[in-house]
């Protein structure tokens, strides 16, 4: 007699993992169902979802939704969708499967709240306040002070995320956060300073698996200067963080995540590198942005499919990455934060024949229209894999001038920028 084939609910938007990777990485776990939501970026992807699994919509409510669950009886609930973080929670707790607790999810996904929990046991003391209307300034000033970070209580991407450092600035930002008649929330923190790192990020990144046993590190995610406000560029393994302060990250995250009660499946945190030492930025309770592209191609692990594993229960599977004794990196080119439609993309050819590029991949096609704003918005990703740090910025160097996008204006002007420009850290850049 056969054994069963298990089946895996995978409720999908857009998020850290595309359609074709949870496709391909769930593939050998067992039959795949995709519970979508009334989304257009879900409906857009439906093509594509069917020809992995099974699409099922979902209801719109937490009730319907577990009933709908019931009724699949799946062995797994999983998500790689920061918008789905809340309801893969209650719909796994319902059926007594491997997940974050209700309570767990809405804690990593609300960053007031988790500001707050981390606060109570010790591990954090970021002063932060919410705010949710104009009028709430002044009293935000004075728990928070200048200079401070603006952004949304949830979200991620750096959507609608600003730094304000005088009271001016502040003044002209609230009406731009609460257009008239709007609602919206946000969290005021003090903004972190990091010590100077360039031509290294001055914050870090770890991957971790969560566990009922304990936390595993996966990696400390080396990252490069943000483009204003904050916009990431990209990660590279290993980190070039010396050894003590690497400690010092991963003692920090390890306290973050046990206070947060983080017990399943794989977690992002992000930490500022300050003169005080590392200090929490945010954690993040599902997988990283592009992570899965970086750990198939330097260690061989597919995170989507590890993630499918501890959904299903199975933690005997967490693997040790091995860099192969190399500096490995993704990079980014930035959307303008202006408006504008994107014409044409010239010179990836020559960027490939770069030593150390191996490969570039468009995110955004000619003939789109970009929306501009502060959210970071990648245009491609190039990858590569070089001898050492040095040798990565070296290569970096020489590609970023040759590859050249073409913009058309509201107004009907044309702007042509190379990728080294549009990623200019400097006062000028984007």
């Amino acid at each position: 007699m056969s054994e069963r084939r298990r089946t895996l609910a995978v409720l999908y938007d857009d998020g850290a993992a595309s359609a074709g990777e949870i496709g391909v990485g769930l593939a050998d776990l067992g039959d795949i169902v995709f519970l979508l939501p009334p989304t257009g970026h879900a409906e857009r992807l439906r093509p594509v979802l069917e020809n992995f699994g099974t699409v099922v919509p979902l209801t719109g409510t937490t009730k319907g939704d577990i009933a709908l669950a019931r009724d699949l009886a799946p062995d797994a609930v999983v998500t790689y969708s920061e918008r789905m973080v809340r309801r893969t929670a209650e719909i796994a707790e319902a059926l007594g499967l491997p997940s974050h607790t209700p309570e767990v999810a809405a804690t990593v996904t609300d960053k007031i709240r988790q500001r707050q929990v981390m606060r109570d046991a010790g591990v954090d003391k970021v002063r932060s306040h919410p705010l949710s209307s104009p009028d709430e300034w002044p009293r935000v000033y004075d728990a928070v002070g200048l200079p401070a970070i603006v952004k949304p209580v949830r979200g991620g991407g750096s959507r609608d995320t600003y730094a304000v450092t005088t009271a001016a600035e502040m003044e002209e930002l609230l009406p731009r956060l609460f257009p008239e008649g709007t609602e919206a929330a946000y969290t005021v923190e003090e903004l972190l300073q990091g010590v100077p790192s360039a031509p290294y990020g001055d914050y870090v990144s770890v991957e971790s698996v969560c566990t009922p046993q304990g936390v595993r590190h996966l990696a400390v995610t080396g990252k490069f200067p943000l483009l204003k406000p904050f916009r990431e560029l990209g990660s590279y393994w290993p980190s070039h963080l010396p050894a003590d302060v690497l400690a010092e990250v991963t003692d920090l995250t390890t306290r973050a995540l046990d206070a947060l009660g983080v017990r399943y499946g794989i977690t992002h945190t992000e930490l500022k590198l300050t003169a005080d030492g590392p200090r929490v930025i945010e954690v993040n309770g599902r997988l990283s942005g592009h992570l899965n592209l970086m750990s198939r191609r330097v260690c061989g692990v597919d995170m989507v499919r590890l993630g499918g594993l501890l959904a299903l229960g199975d933690t005997s599977q967490i693997p040790e990455f091995d860099y192969g004794g190399r500096v490995h990196f993704l990079f980014n080119t930035m959307a303008p934060v202006e408006p504008c439609r994107l014409e044409a993309i010239h010179g990836a050819t020559d960027v490939r024949k770069v030593e150390g590029i191996d490969g570039i991949r468009p995110y955004v096609r000619p003939g789109t229209d970009l929306a501009g704003g502060v959210m970071t918005t990648p245009l491609d990703v190039i990858w590569g894999s070089c001898a050492d740090h040095t040798a990565m910025l070296d290569a970096l160097e020489e590609a970023l001038p040759k590859l050249t996008y073409v913009f058309t204006r509201p107004d009907g002007t044309v702007r042509e920028a190379t990728a080294a420009a549009l990623t200019d850290v400097s006062e000028a850049g984007a």
